[in-house]
């Protein structure tokens, strides 16, 4: 992908300014385009399409993944949430129940997950050679307030009704969890208007790939 032809496209977004290292996520020495959205919006769908085509791209939820594995998380974990651990290793199911059904746990859980995101995004990062620019697969991107910390914000879009009916579908849940999992993100709609580039992610994935492909000027 050649960076001069992107610059010119991100340089057409209203406010874009190119950070520099000390000022981005982690003083990465390059650019970083923020890809959120809401939950089954279909981001991982976009990250998969953009690794096929070459571009580099850290996912936050496999890096908490990593996290989750860690020794210091699974202490925690067993100390304080003994019912979350099986012989295999955590329940997840259980877990994100637990999780958004308890604001306490769920923020100090978070704490422990994402004080320990610096050190996991380095070594992902490590493993590239020297990328002109990296994609950063972020669903918290500003729960977390790290919009301000990336060169690009991109949205993968769905409106919240179908974000609804996906989630029951994925990970056979009722309506009602469903939504209390979407109420602890901020509004999709909020999250359209603060972002420089938005993917329509509601037909199929080749409509996705193109709206990627358009979005994005690769």
């Amino acid at each position: 992908m050649n960076l001069n032809i992107y610059g010119r496209k991100l340089n057409k977004v209203n406010n874009f300014g190119k950070l520099t290292p000390e000022n981005r996520l982690y003083n990465i020495p390059c650019p970083i385009i923020g890809l959120t959205g809401g939950i089954a919006t279909g981001k991982s769908s976009a990250t998969k399409i953009l690794e096929e085509m070459g571009i580099n791209v850290i996912c936050a939820d496999k890096l908490v993944k990593n996290v989750y594995q860690s020794s210091k998380t699974q202490d925690y974990l067993t100390k304080n949430h003994p019912d979350v651990i099986e012989k295999d290793g955590i329940n997840f199911k259980r877990l994100r129940e637990l999780f958004f059904s308890d604001d306490t746990v769920k923020n100090a859980i978070e704490t422990l997950i994402y004080s320990q995101m610096p050190d996991a995004f380095k070594l992902a990062f490590s493993k590239f050679k020297s990328p002109d620019f990296i994609v950063y697969d972020v669903p918290l991107l500003f729960e977390k307030g790290l919009d301000k910390l990336v060169d690009l914000k991109a949205l993968v879009y769905a409106p919240k009704d179908i974000q609804i009916q996906r989630l029951i579908r994925r990970d056979s849940i009722d309506e009602q969890l469903a939504r209390n999992i979407i109420s602890k993100q901020i509004d999709i709609e909020t999250k359209r208007g603060r972002c420089d580039v938005v993917l329509q992610n509601t037909g199929t994935l080749e409509d996705l790939k193109i709206e990627i492909k358009k979005g994005l000027n690769i």
